[in-house]
């Protein structure tokens, strides 16, 4: 059983960590698509599915997992 612990923070602490969260999951997104030369994550994301780029499966797959975290802490931010 895990037991479960609350912890108080300020908001302006919450703030920060979420939006530094953020820039950091931002600059990992723009580095797989600078490595393929995209500059779009659906056109990346497709042409991953399609075949069309060789090798990105895991690139796609952490993509797609970093898009999920990006838009889980900015429903956070926008909560704040």
């Amino acid at each position: 059983m895990i037991d479960m612990t609350t912890v108080s923070l300020e908001r302006s602490v919450a703030l920060n960590l979420i939006n530094y969260k953020l820039r950091n999951i931002q600059k990992e997104i723009s580095k797989i698509l600078e490595k393929y030369s995209e500059s779009s994550i659906d056109s990346f994301l497709e042409k991953s599915s399609s075949g069309e780029i060789d090798e990105a499966e895991n690139d796609a797959i952490d993509l797609k997992q970093l898009v999920l975290e990006q838009q889980k802490l900015q429903k956070l931010l926008d909560s704040l």
